[in-house]
């Protein structure tokens, strides 16, 4: 493995440990019960974006999302060990985010006997008590949400578009946009690696249901590769 790899690699580390911080530390430092809270989660998730794109895209394309590098990789955009080395920094990126909070918000609570009893132990994850606990209505969230998120990040960053230096700013508002309608849904994950180690840490239905946020984003994803491939098909390459 070169180090052109290995910085790739740990470029989409720390881009999934800032998500993940940020974005799940703001939803359990807040909460998402009052439109202050929810508006702020959503702003922390596609800020966090916006400072990652312009942080790290450079070096390995600001993934910081298994969804998105699958949908990279059926575009033709990376290769298959690429694949796994990207999904697996950004997993081990979230692992490490969610210690973190673990860690830090264990220390708060030893200050703060006060703090309403689980407000902090959700560790930002996902749960689809916004949809009734419906699976179906969780996948279909989800499933919408990453194919738009998706589409937007392979049409913003094709070679054929040319949207120069703006990419990572409309990446991450659209990150913010879809938090907005999803928070109150799911949670909000379109991002596997994101939901994987809150729920683990979160246990409870978080892990009981985190299958559904990590099959309706890949879903969203590989639609989104296929109908930008079909979109794209004929237009020429911008120079």
């Amino acid at each position: 493995m070169n180090q052109a790899t290995i910085r790739k690699y740990v470029a989409e580390f720390f881009g999934t440990f800032t998500l993940v911080f940020l974005g799940c530390g703001t939803a359990m430092l807040l909460g998402c019960d009052t439109p202050g809270g929810y508006i702020a989660t959503a702003l922390a998730f596609g800020l966090v974006i916006v400072g990652m794109a312009y942080c790290v895209g450079n070096v390995s394309g600001c993934h910081i999302n298994p969804a998105v590098s699958l949908a990279v990789f059926l575009n033709g955009g990376m290769s298959t060990t690429d694949l796994g080395g990207y999904v697996a920094s950004q997993c081990a990126g979230s692992l490490f985010g969610t210690l973190m909070l673990r860690i830090l918000f264990g220390i708060r609570d030893l200050g703060d006997r006060t703090a309403p009893e689980g407000k902090d132990w959700g560790m930002g994850a996902n749960t689809l008590a916004g949809v009734d606990d419906s699976i179906l209505g969780g996948l279909i969230v989800e499933i919408i949400l990453t194919f738009i998120f998706v589409l937007v990040i392979l049409g913003v960053t094709s070679k054929k578009a040319n949207h120069g230096s703006f990419g990572g700013l409309i990446i991450g508002l659209t990150l913010t946009l879809v938090h907005i309608f999803g928070i109150g849904m799911t949670g909000t994950s379109v991002n596997p690696a994101r939901s994987l180690w809150p729920a683990v840490f979160a246990m409870g239905d978080a892990i009981k249901q985190l299958w559904v946020f990590i099959i309706g984003p890949f879903v969203g994803a590989f639609i989104a590769a296929v109908l930008h491939k079909f979109l794209e098909a004929d237009l020429p390459e911008k120079k």
